[in-house]
């Protein structure tokens, strides 16, 4: 018994010693937590409340056999690493330091000796999840028939789920604000609308949204433009309320929709929209992805491609490295994803008969809607609890906050791409300005 209190107080007292070292290299504003109840700084002017809490000295001992963004994951999901005093994104802005990794690093031999024995033989938190992909989640070598399974793994939980943090409408994309301040609910109809602009949509015309989500799009162009619409997806949960709400807004013969990939649509169709798509094509399907859509065009069709990208690099083999958040977010959720960036989609479309005439970046939008959506499901945690379960419910909080601060700092981008079909030469048939963007109707 002795034996064990001595150490307990041990580790205790290393722990402390570790993080009043990291309190002088970090100063941040959040305090941690130990497993006895005391609480340790991490800056000099600690905001109360605001806690980072450790359950145990094995989070400590798995940390040391295993030190890597994973484990530190697995442990927030299953509760061994947890957070207080704030919502989850206001805790990460408020407990942000700068080059924190490479603060963190080089600790004292002495000190880093002392910490290491009394924590490496220590028994270790369970680290065991349920929620992941099984499969290869990087998508480097699907086959198509593969596409499918990306998609349920992400969008099938249940559209119960998605309800607790989307807004009425169901849309699961970058909002478009007027103002900053302006609701959700309103911003995703702005955007809705914008689209339809930006297509320059016409009664009676054929539309087909690619990924059409739970039918926002489709719908609202019906409604409010007069053309026919046909939406494609390859989530099961979408299709059934997509379903639902045509029957619901009295839309059939006008909107359609069924569970189809991209690459087995046939037929003609006057304007395309592809609204977080592009995403889960793969880079090295994009030519083949745009060469789709362009065959499925009249020539001077118009094609909206809305996607979510990534900042080029010097070299595609450097833009193609695969870092370990990339990887992470693949396995646990967005199984096959694969951000481009604009100037190879950009490429792909021209290369595939397609003028470009606008691109829009909407990345401040994005990083807000973001924000909008990890406060709501904070808000419904023990609904959502109850639903998925607590482990699916965190790493899915984790991964909205974690999207508010890839595109608010600009790791990650999002862009709206317009351009027509062209396959004679000549005008390229667009508006000599965009005031149609912005007019009433």
């Amino acid at each position: 018994m002795l034996n064990r209190e001595m150490t307990a107080e041990r580790q205790i007292r290393r722990a402390r010693e570790l993080i009043d070292h990291l309190r002088g290299r970090m100063n941040s504003p959040i305090s941690v937590r130990l497993w006895d109840g005391s609480l340790v700084p991490l800056g000099d002017n600690p905001e109360p409340g605001l806690e980072i809490v450790i359950s145990g000295p094995g989070v400590f001992g798995t940390l040391l056999r295993r030190p890597s963004a994973e484990t530190l994951l697995r442990l927030y999901a299953r509760g061994a690493v947890d957070y207080r005093g704030a919502d989850l994104v206001t805790f990460i802005e408020t407990g942000r330091v700068r080059n924190s990794r490479r603060k963190a690093k080089g600790l004292p031999v002495g000190l880093l000796a002392k910490f290491v024995s009394a924590f490496l033989l220590v028994r270790g938190e369970v680290t065991d999840v349920d929620h992941c992909y099984r499969g290869d989640e990087t998508g480097l070598r699907r086959k198509q028939q593969e596409n499918q399974d990306f998609i349920q793994f992400h969008y099938d939980i249940s559209n119960d789920f998605y309800r607790l943090f989307l807004d009425e409408q169901m849309v699961y994309s970058c909002a478009y604000f007027h103002d900053w301040g302006e609701s959700l609910e309103q911003a995703q109809l702005n955007k809705l609308d914008m689209i339809c602009r930006k297509l320059q949509l016409k009664p009676g015309e054929r539309m087909l949204d690619i990924g059409c989500g739970w039918g926002a799009l489709i719908c609202h162009a019906a409604r409010y433009y007069g053309v026919e619409a046909h939406g494609i997806t390859l989530s099961k949960e979408q299709l059934t309320l997509t379903e639902e709400r045509i029957r619901r807004l009295r839309l059939e013969g006008r909107v359609t929709v069924e569970l189809k990939d991209y690459a087995h649509v046939e037929g003609r169709f006057d304007k395309i929209s592809s609204i977080g798509m592009v995403e889960h094509v793969g880079i090295d399907n994009m030519a083949d992805y745009m060469g789709k859509i362009s065959s499925l065009l009249p020539d001077r069709g118009i094609f909206l491609n809305h996607g979510i990208t990534r900042p080029a690099k010097l070299t595609d083999k450097a833009f193609r490295k695969m870092s370990s958040e990339r990887r992470l977010l693949a396995k646990y959720i967005f199984p096959g994803g694969e951000l481009d960036h604009l100037g190879h989609m950009v490429q792909c479309m021209e290369s595939k008969g397609f003028e470009v005439h606008d691109v829009e970046g909407w990345r401040d939008h994005y990083s807000l809607t973001c924000r909008h959506w990890c406060r709501r499901l904070e808000a419904h945690r023990e609904e959502a609890i109850r639903q998925v379960g607590e482990e699916k419910y965190r790493m899915w909080a984790l991964y909205l906050a974690g999207c508010v601060f890839a595109l608010g700092d600009g790791g990650a981008r999002i862009y709206q791409t317009v351009a027509t079909r062209h396959k004679a030469k000549g005008p390229s048939t667009m508006p000599c300005t965009r005031e149609h963007l912005y007019r009433p109707y």
